[in-house]
């Protein structure tokens, strides 16, 4: 009888499958990727004990604003990048983007380069300004040589 159901509603089931293996990668997900997803407050504790921070977001969207010290990089760059900086293996390096997704990916490959302890900011800097917390802007060049003439 059992059975004689699933094959009237195979579609069905088979969504019910999808959902199912959704919900237990979002769960076991952290443990598969090698990166652990981080919320505001585990980032504010990371940049506080001097993770490296890396911003992958073009340089337009760098330009907006950026957390704390950050570095900008591109998800393309990101790998040779820490490369050129030869980081620890077991230091703490945060990554984000805007929403999440970018950097996901640039942790990812980090973590093929043995890199053991990669965060990614869950929900990017979106996530982190609709907490509330502060970015920086870069100072622009006229700026920097009108302070300098100032001084």
């Amino acid at each position: 009888m059992f059975l004689e159901f699933v094959e009237e509603q195979f579609f069905l089931f088979i969504a019910l499958g999808v959902i199912v293996a959704l919900l237990i990668y979002s769960y076991f997900g952290d443990k598969i990727s090698g990166y652990k997803s981080v919320n505001t407050d585990e980032t504010v504790r990371l940049y506080n004990k001097n993770a490296k921070v890396f911003d992958v977001r073009t340089s337009d969207e760098f330009k907006n604003g950026y957390i704390g010290n950050a570095e900008n990089i591109t998800t393309g760059n990101i790998v040779s990048r820490v490369e050129q900086l030869s980081l620890d293996k077991n230091a703490d390096i945060l990554l984000y983007c805007q929403s999440g997704s970018r950097s996901a990916a640039a942790a990812r490959n980090l973590v093929k380069m043995g890199y053991t302890q990669v965060h990614n900011l869950s929900g990017g800097i979106l996530a982190w300004q609709n907490v509330g917390l502060p970015i920086n802007k870069p100072v622009s060049k006229k700026k920097q040589k009108k302070d300098k003439k100032g001084k």
